[in-house]
């Protein structure tokens, strides 16, 4: 987007670049030359072990939107939108934000790129304390001092804009962002406890590239919009036991389907079984992999895809514009090309939204019902869903592989949950975990000795 063109690599020369490395990403051997903190850069960091490439592990946040680029091995940064490639942080930030503000003259690069959740500058100065510890490392470079006070104007902006309002607040747990952290740079807690307030539907107007994807909806009534929920649905308890634990190991967003059957005749969707994905939000090539895996094991249980569920870790369970774009994406695809109806489930899940009244989880089933004709640049309508639940008799061995499974994929993970700390006053998330998982328990009392044994596999981790 925008009518700037792509900064690639001969676009700059080291002159024109104010981040060019002018040891060309080489240090010299013993570290007997010292490097000002302007000739510190990605190569640097990247050679010498403070960084590590990947992709979406580099992130701006700019009045109230959101770019993630993908950390190349040669120091080079991949906008993830258009692929573009910029030689280092300044020509990204300056391009991404001059797209929303075109009187921005710089991008306040290493001060406002966040590489896992922190800032750029951060780790220059950790390559200063580690490597030349005797360098003046608390005077900033030429230059450097006005970026980090325009960057904090621009947060003290941007943090204006969210208290009136007129910007909406960053979801905690971001896509793909905290899943990628590593062990090296712990995340970031400030926003895990603060509560995004979703707003009304009929506040949004028309579709906005400048809104923010991470915008939370209220749900709306089908008597709200004088309509009849076209079909029932029954979900069962060992579903949502599953999905429910699944959203609670981790501080990022989880994604998973749902295999069910639908009745034409009774207009009943039945959800019989949850799939977890075990991959990162953000992991585009073990995605079709894992997908592969779940089509594969809907199939040989004779049963068809009915659904998704998303957790929103530290948040409500109101689906975002994101996620009501996916839901209504979900429901064309299971359409297809028949003309019969055939209804596509959302569930959303908020395991430690503070707004929660006691342990249980509140989990949010939902669709999204398309604009009216005559405003189709509105978003789609994100409507409550009713459901029953069905009381499974006991645990099945199935249900127990995921849940081993899942603890495999996640115990030794950075956003790994720790589960010893406290989640309020009085409990820790491991007791948030086990009340919430009560409510969904099973007739068989016999699952408490099943579960105590997952549990204590998941605290081998760092939990």
């Amino acid at each position: 987007p925008g009518s700037e063109p792509a900064l690639e690599e001969e676009d700059l020369s080291p002159a024109e670049d104010p981040d060019a490395d002018p040891l060309g990403g080489r240090v010299p051997a013993g570290r007997g030359a010292v490097l000002t903190r302007r000739g510190i850069t990605l190569r640097v960091l990247l050679k010498d072990g403070l960084i590590e490439p990947g992709d979406s592990v580099l992130s701006i946040h700019y009045l109230g939107k959101r770019f993630v680029g993908d950390l190349l091995c040669d120091g080079k940064i991949r906008w993830v939108e258009t692929g573009q490639l910029f030689n280092s942080p300044s020509a990204w930030a300056t391009h991404c934000k001059k797209l929303i503000n075109p009187a921005k003259k710089s991008g306040c690069g290493w001060a406002s790129v966040k590489y896992r959740g922190q800032k750029l500058v951060q780790y220059k100065t950790s390559w200063l304390h580690k490597y030349q510890p005797a360098a003046e490392t608390g005077l900033v470079s030429e230059g450097e001092e006005e970026e980090l006070g325009e960057e904090e104007e621009e947060e003290e902006e941007e943090e204006g804009s969210r208290k009136t309002g007129s910007k909406s607040q960053l979801e905690p747990g971001e896509r793909g962002e905290a899943a990628a952290r590593s062990e090296s740079s712990p995340p970031e807690k400030r926003g895990e406890r603060k509560e995004c307030v979703p707003v009304r539907y009929h506040t949004l107007g028309s579709r906005d590239s400048g809104r923010d994807p991470h915008t939370l909806v209220e749900l709306t009534a089908f008597s709200a919009i004088n309509r009849f929920q076209p079909f029932n649905v029954a979900v069962s308890s060992n579903v949502l036991l599953l999905l429910d634990f699944h959203c609670h190991l981790t501080r990022s967003e989880v994604v998973g389907y749902l295999g069910g059957r639908w009745d034409t005749n009774t207009q009943l969707l039945t959800v019989l079984r949850a799939f977890p994905c075990r991959s990162r939000l953000a992991d585009r090539d073990s995605a079709p992999a894992v997908e592969e895996e779940i089509c594969q094991n809907l199939f040989m249980r004779g049963l068809s895809l009915v659904g998704w569920y998303h957790s929103h870790p530290f948040s409500p369970p109101h689906p975002s514009l994101q996620d009501i774009d996916s839901q209504m994406d979900y429901q064309l695809k299971l359409q297809g090309s028949s003309n019969g109806f055939q209804p596509c489930l959302g569930l959303l899940c908020g395991p430690y939204s503070l707004g929660n009244q006691g342990l249980q989880s509140k989990i949010t089933p939902f669709c999204v019902v398309p604009p009216p004709e005559q405003r189709p640049n509105d978003y789609g309508i994100p409507v409550e869903v009713e459901v029953s639940s069905v009381q499974d008799a006991f645990l099945t061995s199935d249900v127990l592989h995921e849940m081993m499974l899942l603890v495999e994929f996640y115990k030794w993970a950075p956003d790994l949950v720790r589960f010893t700390e406290p989640w309020n006053q009085e409990i820790t998330f491991l007791d948030k975990l086990k009340g919430s998982l009560n409510g969904h328990a099973p007739k068989d009392q016999a699952y408490s000795q099943i579960l105590e044994y997952v549990y204590n596999q998941l605290l081998t981790g760092h939990g």
